[in-house]
């Protein structure tokens, strides 16, 4: 199974680093979008079906926190995995992200097995490369 996966981050750097890492962690990936702030996240979620999403924090006009509360405002959008890919890495404030529905949480900077993790855990390992 391939998956759809939105990457976030005011940085198109870290998204295209990000993109390569699902591709050498042999993450399956059907397509590959990118945000770079939580406004644009929430417009292509709104328009593609996305099965996984890879978010910064920090970023203008509307950062992570705050589209994390609007997807669990809709009804399909709470359904989507959300793991923060972040610098800031406190346990306080990473307890606080899963309060507010976060999945998981990847500290910058970050390793193809940090992602092949995450993506295992989320499909119980169905994902694993042949």
């Amino acid at each position: 199974m391939s998956l759809n996966i939105l990457l976030v981050d005011d940085s198109e750097t870290i998204r295209a680093v990000m993109e390569k890492t699902l591709h050498i962690a042999e993450i399956p990936v059907s397509n590959v979008y990118h945000a770079g702030n939580g406004r644009e996240a929430l417009d292509i979620l709104a328009e593609e079906w996305v099965d996984l999403v890879f978010a910064d924090i920090n970023m203008p006009v509307m950062n992570g926190v705050e589209m994390i509360e609007k997807m669990c405002e809709d009804g399909l959008m709470k359904t989507i995995p959300v793991v923060v890919v972040s610098t800031e890495g406190s346990q306080t404030r990473i307890e606080s992200l899963k309060n507010k529905g976060i999945t998981a949480y990847i500290r910058k900077p970050f390793k193809p097995e940090d992602f092949r993790a995450i993506v295992d855990d989320l499909t119980g390992g169905s994902n694993a490369a042949a």
